[in-house]
């Protein structure tokens, strides 16, 4: 039996959108930390279990380049220490339960379904002349997209702010998983999505 963190059982986690249930790996051990052994090959990261992905996209130092909402977030000083990082996702997965009534695990795979881009744009050259063209997001990178989308929306939403890191990811996730216009993942699926249909 699968136990996240040794409390929700994913045994009963259904993932409904087809396209996405090979690359959700609900295999969750107790201590989801696979110590890196699944990084060097390509695609492995899809059979990495979803909460583990989850913790990483956690990990990082923040959006990077390019500003959000108007300013550069950086990290929650969680970037590289995963105890921290899987800290935040267990008191998060213990709010989400308490408000919900729900398996979290469940409320992260729906969050995810909800969040993922179908669509995305791709910057194509011929002749001298570039311009955009709409694809479809093969669906290892609809899950990472969305995870990351969930991670900077809880860095952006507790930057600078008294709201907790792990309250912050409770209610995103919460709100994605209901398909929320609120939530900050939604809308980015929705603005990419439409950006693509414009390119078509």
């Amino acid at each position: 039996m699968s136990m996240a963190f040794g409390k929700w059982d994913t045994s009963e986690v259904v993932v409904s959108d087809a396209g996405l249930a090979k690359y959700m790996n609900l295999d969750i051990k107790i201590v989801p930390h696979t110590f890196g052994k699944k990084a060097k090959k390509r695609f492995e990261k899809g059979q990495i279990d979803i909460v583990e992905r989850l913790i990483n996209k956690t990990m990082r130092s923040g959006q990077g380049k390019r500003k959000l909402s108007g300013k550069y977030i950086r990290g929650r000083d969680s970037c590289g220490k995963k105890l921290q990082a899987m800290e935040i996702i267990e008191n998060a997965f213990e709010i989400i339960e308490k408000r919900t009534q729900q398996n979290p695990v469940q409320v992260l795979v729906k969050a995810i379904e909800n969040s993922a881009p179908r669509e995305d744009v791709t910057r194509v050259k011929k002749g001298g002349i570039v311009y955009s063209q709409a694809v479809d997001v093969a669906p290892l990178t609809r899950v990472d997209e969305s995870l990351k989308n969930i991670a900077i929306s809880a860095f952006a939403a507790s930057f600078n702010n008294k709201k907790s890191a792990s309250t912050a990811l409770a209610e995103e996730l919460i709100i994605a998983s209901t398909e929320d216009s609120k939530s900050f993942s939604v809308k980015r699926r929705d603005e990419v999505e439409r950006i693509a249909k414009a390119s078509r």
